[in-house]
């Protein structure tokens, strides 16, 4: 995983938040959910990326919901494909 912490955005991950409650009624997103409030208090801890990288890959059938309608997660997640960071 590509070093991103120094462009996270924390309004990202708080509209994140708020789609996830809206439109997600499944329980187990609750880890997720947590892991971003820790993630928007702390935006250059690596460790919380690593975890919710596990939680997200752990979350089955729902992980589609989950970037549908967060798809900044799958931006904190991905590598820099082009080699710009």
């Amino acid at each position: 995983m590509v070093n991103l912490t120094h462009n996270i955005d924390i309004v990202k991950i708080d509209n994140s938040i708020k789609q996830l409650k809206k439109y997600i009624t499944e329980t187990n997103i609750e880890p997720l959910i947590s892991i971003l409030e820790t993630l928007k208090q702390d935006p250059h801890n690596e460790l919380v990326l690593a975890q919710l990288s596990d939680t997200l890959n752990n979350l089955g059938t729902t992980q589609g919901a989950v970037l549908t309608y967060a798809p900044y997660i799958n931006l904190l997640l991905s590598d820099d494909p082009f080699g710009n960071n």
